[in-house]
């Protein structure tokens, strides 16, 4: 490859100082014939980041590689070359570049040593910096001008930027309050859009007031979902959820959330049922439930049987009085516990978003067709992901991947 270094500078602009952007600047800002400066709406750089890490950061999964790309679904073509250029080994070696050691979970997710992601983006920052990248806040991206530079919206007003080069990395529409608030849509023509939806998000359904006042906000533990999509595709997984006073979120929601989603938006109603006792055969529950049945009352019968105070409810919840002393019945509703989900929680609460600008308004390298030179990247793209470091992991491989096929680019086109 031809080096930068007497080629006439390059200005490059970033839009975004998500991970995304981040890791673009780290590889462009490399090259010593590239001048980067990353621009971002919010005050400080990466918001969402942070918030995500709060939890734990996941910065990827232990998974091997062909169930780790089956994560990507429909989009796993477009996907894979990203991956395989920089995968989840290449993950964990970046984030040990800075001093920082990870660890895989118990449940397969790999964490930095103290699961904190303030440190790692304190470090990320630095060597930004040392690398000569540049910072401009508070620039919200209002398009382009007539003549093609930048349009952003300042503390100052409007200002104009020139750029040889752009990469956008705009984020979804997930929690705009720390910047994602895909506005950005409104810069495209609407034919390049797929409408943004909430992904690995929560979902209504109408609890009881007593049974939300006792129990909203407490996990359901050890249970199973399962899933019949509107093409009839069923799903299985086992984990945890959470209670809310709208309804149900969580893990486990949040990994069976597209096929529940997508089945709303077309028979607005989707067959979903949870399993309250994944690990007792529905022959052996009836069995527990009828052995005592003459010495116990119904309560203490069901406590008896393994069940919590939260089973208990949710019971009560389906049963009236007289349906709950069918404990054949009781065994059913255990092992096919109904979720009359009425419609996924708003996107600006969910974890991320699907939808966003077309693959196919795009060239292999991310390179808008209609504007060449300008780059997308990241969650702005029409591609969605569960959690579990899906997200992240190909967001950091794509803005690798279209950093150092820039990079390439500019070395043979230098002028």
């Amino acid at each position: 490859m031809k080096s930068l270094e007497n080629f006439c500078m390059k200005q490059i602009a970033i839009i975004g100082a998500g991970p995304g952007g981040l890791m673009t600047a780290e590889v462009l800002s490399q090259q010593p014939g590239l001048v980067v400066t990353v621009f971002d709406a919010m005050p400080s750089a990466g918001r969402k980041f942070l918030q995500a890490g709060r939890g734990g950061l996941n910065i990827t999964h232990s998974k091997p590689i062909n169930e780790f790309m089956a994560a990507y679904g429909a989009r796993r073509t477009q996907i894979e070359p990203w991956i395989k250029s920089f995968g989840p080994d290449d993950i964990c070696n970046w984030v040990q570049s800075f001093g920082i050691d990870t660890f895989v979970g118990s449940s397969g997710r790999v964490y930095p040593q103290d699961m904190k992601a303030a440190p790692l983006l304190r470090k990320w920052l630095h060597r930004l910096r040392e690398q000569g990248v540049e910072f401009v806040m508070r620039h919200k991206w209002q398009g382009w001008s007539d003549d093609g530079s930048l349009l952003f919206q300042s503390p100052d007003g409007q200002k104009t930027y020139p750029a040889d080069q752009l990469v956008l990395a705009l984020g979804g529409g997930s929690w705009p309050h720390l910047g994602s608030d895909g506005q950005w849509a409104a810069y495209f023509e609407p034919e390049h859009i797929t409408k943004l939806l909430p992904a690995n998000c929560g979902f209504e359904l109408a609890w009881s007031t007593i049974f939300k006042d006792k129990f909203a906000g407490q996990p359901l533990k050890s249970v199973a979902l399962n899933v019949t999509d509107y093409q009839q595709c069923t799903w299985h997984q086992k984990g945890e959820c959470l209670i809310t006073q709208d309804g149900i979120e969580g893990s486990l929601i949040y990994a069976l959330s597209a096929p529940m989603r997508d089945s709303l938006m077309v028979d607005s109603e989707v067959d979903a049922y949870l399993d309250l006792m994944p690990d007792v055969s529905l022959e052996k529950l009836k069995q527990r439930l009828n052995k005592s049945r003459a010495k116990l009352s119904w309560s203490n019968l069901l406590k008896r049987a393994g069940l919590d105070a939260m089973r208990i409810s949710l019971l009560r919840e389906k049963l009236d009085a007289n349906a709950a002393q069918d404990l054949d019945q009781v065994a059913n509703t255990l092992k096919h516990y109904e979720l009359n989900i009425t419609s996924p929680r708003p996107l600006s609460e969910a974890i991320s978003s699907a939808g966003g600008l077309k693959f196919e308004s795009l060239s292999a390298f991310s390179e808008l067709t209609t504007r060449p030179g300008c780059y997308a990247i990241g969650e702005m793209l029409d591609w969605e992901a569960p959690t579990g470091g899906y997200l992240l992991t190909a967001v950091l491989a794509q803005a690798r991947y279209v950093a150092q096929h820039m990079v390439k680019q500019l070395a043979h086109n230098p002028t």
